[in-house]
């Protein structure tokens, strides 16, 4: 009895979840910029673990290097997707909101009394179309 309780509740979550569910996409293929990020990132990520591969005794023992370094890939390459897909924390856009995270972008000025110079960065928090 117990398993049938848990299949039909499977069922029923799994219908909810199909039905219910919003088609969501991404305008002008920021998804797809990010997804192919990552997807080379872990490539990168794969190959940089099995260069350190041949610095080891004996490679066979140290196969983990690779999941390693494509895991590690795909994380970098899809905070590199983000961050370069972002510009403003909000965007106002033909009356719609969109929240995201901002591109934060140095800027060097240098200082006229020492003669060094100073890094500040910036960022956008609001960005509209009027």
């Amino acid at each position: 009895m117990k398993e049938f309780k848990r299949a039909v509740l499977v069922i029923v979550s799994a219908v909810l979840l199909t039905s219910w569910s919003v088609p969501a996409h991404a305008a002008d293929g920021v998804f797809r910029d990010i997804f192919e990020n990552a997807f080379y990132g872990g490539l990168a990520g794969t190959l940089v673990g099995g260069a350190l591969l041949a610095f080891t005794k004996r490679p066979g023992d140290h196969l983990d290097y690779l999941s390693v370094g494509a895991a590690t890939g795909v994380i970098a390459g899809t905070a590199y997707g983000i961050a370069k897909s972002s510009r403003a924390l909000a965007e106002i856009d033909n009356g719609k909101v969109r929240l995201a995270m901002p591109t934060i972008m140095p800027e060097f000025q240098e200082a006229s009394a020492k003669g060094g110079s100073t890094v500040m960065l910036k960022a956008e928090l609001i960005r509209g179309k009027f």
